[in-house]
């Protein structure tokens, strides 16, 4: 049995939805304005100074927006997509004082 076949049977696994690593910024960069924008995550944790701002990097925060979205979305299919710059994990992506929503 294959790694992805134990998370696709184990529902009592958590999972995250993070930016993938080494796609373009650019894109990732659109994508997190997406989810922060018309995707209606509340990125104010990512703002200087709050829980989520640290590492100041596209890929940190938009691994945030990403989770944050997918969870309210209930994890359904096609909402860790984001034009193929987020993967689902369950590897939880939570540092310092910056915790993510996993289930």
């Amino acid at each position: 049995m294959g790694a992805g076949e134990v998370l696709a049977n184990d529902t009592a696994e958590e999972t995250f939805c993070v930016a993938r690593g080494g796609v373009d910024e650019k894109m990732l960069q659109a994508a997190l304005d997406w989810a922060c924008g018309p995707g209606k995550v509340d990125c104010g944790v990512l703002l200087q100074g709050k829980a989520c701002y640290d590492p100041d990097t596209v890929e940190a925060h938009a691994t945030y927006a990403f989770n944050a979205y997918y969870h309210r979305m209930g994890m359904a299919a096609g909402t860790c997509y984001f034009n193929g710059v987020a993967v689902v994990t369950t590897t939880d992506p939570s540092h310092d004082s910056c915790a993510f929503t996993g289930r």
